[in-house]
């Protein structure tokens, strides 16, 4: 029975759970903005959940899976499942992680009423497809990182509006000004061990003064894209005093990187990032919209 529950979460693990996690949540809030707060069908955002939480495991695993050797080569991935091969052979994993893709787009399939053309669809697929290409071994920011971060949020924008306007784009714009601050972030702090695992592109093979430089004018537009949303989404004065006050507290972050112990600096930005910035901005707007 141990052994059984050790195998699973070594399974769990592979897909990245925490990032699954957030991605979902984002796509729930977006459906939720997207339709204005209530009312509509609960089960729709149950559907948008799901379709994101399946679909970004299977995608998150795959990628572990395509990168296993170079995580085995860094200290702070060694420990990883396939990469320290809890998972052996490392293959055993594939049916289980492309069963769950499938699934995904099975689920967004079904939300969109099994039309192929539905934006929230296609959404899935590109923003699945473009995850695979976006990994340690062939990283971009941009497209590819861009359309696989924002798809999230457009499936769960278009799974209850299928139009296009500049709320939406100014989300998916903010999710591309966000990117760079927390992948770029994580790669500076850890510049040795990416140099030994032999993965040097952008920001490895520039100065820190560079990328610091680069960082600081994003999480300026950071700033103002979360801000520009205020005028856009309808919302109230919480979500701006939300907006401007992660904001500030990203800027700072961002801003401590001139200083001494870039490294330390770097993933306090990378760890600020994640839930305690986007994910609460989020959960600002579900609120602000619901109530």
């Amino acid at each position: 029975m141990r052994c059984s529950l050790n195998s699973l979460r070594n399974y769990l693990e592979v897909t990245k759970p925490k990032a699954t996690l957030l991605l979902a949540f984002i796509a729930v809030a977006s459906a939720v903005v997207a339709a204005g707060g209530p009312p509509f069908n609960p089960l729709t955002l149950v559907y948008v959940g799901l379709t994101v939480l399946v679909a970004s495991a299977g995608a998150n695993g795959l990628t572990n899976y395509l990168d296993r050797d170079i995580d085995a080569r860094m200290p702070r991935t060694r420990h990883r499942a396939l990469a320290s091969k809890r998972i052996d052979p490392p293959e055993k994993a594939l049916p289980f992680l492309v069963g769950l893709v499938l699934a995904g787009l099975a689920l967004s399939w079904f939300i969109t009423a099994q039309q192929a053309w539905h934006p929230a669809f296609i959404a899935d697929v590109v923003g699945t497809a473009a995850s695979l290409v976006w990994r340690k071994r062939a990283t971009c920011v941009f497209p590819q990182g861009f359309l696989a971060g924002c798809a999230p949020v457009l499936i769960g924008w278009f799974a209850v509006n299928p139009h296009y306007n500049w709320h939406l784009a100014l989300l998916c714009i903010l999710i591309g000004l966000w990117l760079p601050l927390h992948v770029w972030s994580v790669m500076i702090a850890h510049r040795e061990e990416y140099v030994r695992a032999k993965v040097v592109y952008f920001p490895i093979n520039q100065d820190d003064g560079v990328v610091t430089r680069l960082l600081s004018g994003f999480v300026l537009a950071l700033g103002v894209a979360s801000v520009a949303i205020y005028f856009t989404g309808g919302f109230s004065l919480i979500y701006l005093f939300a907006a401007i006050l992660l904001s500030g507290v990203m800027i700072i972050a961002t801003f401590r990187l001139n200083r001494p112990e870039i490294p330390k600096n770097a993933w306090r930005l990378y760890k600020l990032s994640s839930f305690p910035y986007l994910g609460l901005l989020f959960l600002v707007m579900l609120i602000d919209v619901w109530f």
